[in-house]
């Protein structure tokens, strides 16, 4: 059985109207090891899970055994997609709360030059975008194409890849990533 150990915690975090900054305080743990367990970039122990648990405060067998509803609503205006990123990339994110959905859909942005990075990206799904605007060199293994409106791309998210807008104008993208794991 695969538990999305991140998307549960962040459900649950959240539920209790408590900050990542909040929650490692209480927990007596940096915020970069809450960031890094909500984004499933790190796979906490049993202990250290149960220590942050305590400063929810919720057991490890509640954390594990409930349902959360999954969200109903079906629409959502522009100004309702919820940011996800930080600096020159802007990820706009359809619905704030993941939790038990297989799919994930975002709105991209990268400033010139913008890049996700000299190390390539790795993970578990596929993922696929359209090129609404500006150009995109996306490389993916070792084959690098430069995408311009309307391209597409489309992979299974455990080839090495990674993304960069070349140009002098932003770059924006409709990606989606299934499951969510961005």
């Amino acid at each position: 059985m695969n538990v999305d150990i991140g998307s549960r915690l962040r459900h649950v975090r959240l539920m209790h109207n408590l900050s990542q900054r909040e929650l490692a305080k209480r927990a007596g743990v940096t915020n970069s090891t809450i960031s890094l367990i909500e984004s499933n970039a790190s796979n906490p122990s049993v202990g250290a899970l149960k220590r942050i648990l305590d400063g929810i405060p919720i057991g490890l067998a509640e954390f594990f055994s409930f349902e959360p509803e999954k969200p109903r609503k079906a629409f959502y205006a522009a100004d309702e997609l919820v940011e996800i990123g930080k600096g020159p990339i802007s990820y706009r994110q359809i619905g704030d709360n993941l939790f038990g959905r297989g799919l994930q859909i975002l709105k991209e942005c990268y400033q010139p030059g913008a890049d996700t990075g000299k190390v390539p990206l790795v993970h578990e799904g596929e993922e696929g975008g359209i090129v609404l605007s500006g150009r995109l060199e996306v490389t993916v293994d070792h084959e690098r194409r430069i995408l311009g409106p309307g391209d597409a791309y489309y992979f299974e998210s455990r080839r090495p890849h990674r993304f960069r807008c070349v140009g002098p104008v932003p770059c924006e993208v409709i990606s989606a990533c299934t499951p969510p794991t961005f």
